[in-house]
């Protein structure tokens, strides 16, 4: 089975600049998984594909598939460390702003999808075969369910980062909406690449219009995160509501 380098745009965030034999061929086997995976649930059907036909397909055990990937849904949904890695070292800058920070990660990520499809023989055909894939997790309930469960990881990493550079808890309201909003430009970008990638472009073209999508939204946010390191200043105090009596004033 010919397998598609779904992994490689994601590798241009943060790769390694050197590795040994060993890392080397555990990387290579991982791809291999995934990408063997992929394309069979592309053709199959997410729920038509058992991880004993992946690891098959591999000429690999079942466990082996299991020790690279603890799931079936991560075969094809991993939150790679890459992309973890650039966002808590880019949000832990003191000097650099939060938005600049993850739109600086989004931009790498992009960057490589276009590049990818650019190389491609046929890029029509790799771009419908992306869009494939985003209707494949858009329709697929387990696959939805853990991508939520990415973003939530996505979202406690920025939290602890934005935490830490105003001396505040990852729990506290402020780092978690903020982390929240920032993280949220990543379904914009994904939804994004969707809609510019059904007419006829150019990857350059399509890295263009997703890029103008991306920071629209991200101007939304920018003006309060401008700010961020005023969070650690107590709240105001919530206005008195109808329901609550005044103090001093009598009572029915």
């Amino acid at each position: 089975m010919s397998t598609v380098d779904w992994t490689g745009w994601r590798r241009q965030v943060g790769e390694p600049a050197a590795e040994g034999l060993r890392e080397r061929k555990k990387r290579l086997m991982r791809q291999r998984l995934s990408d063997t995976a992929t394309e069979m649930f592309l053709e199959h059907g997410f729920d038509g594909v058992r991880v004993a036909e992946i690891a098959q397909a591999c000429g690999v055990s079942e466990k082996t598939v299991f020790n690279y990937f603890p799931t079936k849904e991560s075969l094809i949904l991993d939150l790679d460390e890459a992309t973890t890695t650039a966002l808590r070292t880019g949000l832990a800058i003191p000097d650099r702003c939060p938005v600049d920070a993850v739109l600086r990660v989004l931009s790498d990520e992009l960057h490589g999808m276009t590049s990818w499809i650019a190389a491609q023989d046929d890029s029509g055909q790799a771009a419908a075969t992306i869009r494939r894939f985003r209707e494949l997790i858009r329709s697929t309930p387990s696959l939805r369910a853990y991508h939520r469960d990415m973003t939530d990881r996505l979202i406690a990493v920025a939290a602890e980062a934005l935490a830490q550079r105003t001396g505040m808890s990852p729990d506290d309201p402020e780092p978690q909406i903020a982390a929240t909003a920032l993280i949220g430009l990543w379904p914009v970008q994904f939804r994004s690449l969707g809609k510019h990638l059904k007419s006829v472009r150019t990857p350059e073209q399509v890295h263009k219009a997703v890029t103008a999508d991306v920071r629209r939204a991200a101007k939304l946010i920018e003006a309060g995160l401008a700010t961020f390191k005023a969070l650690g200043e107590p709240p105001a105090p919530m206005p008195a509501t109808h329901s609550e009596p005044e103090k001093g004033l009598p009572t029915r």
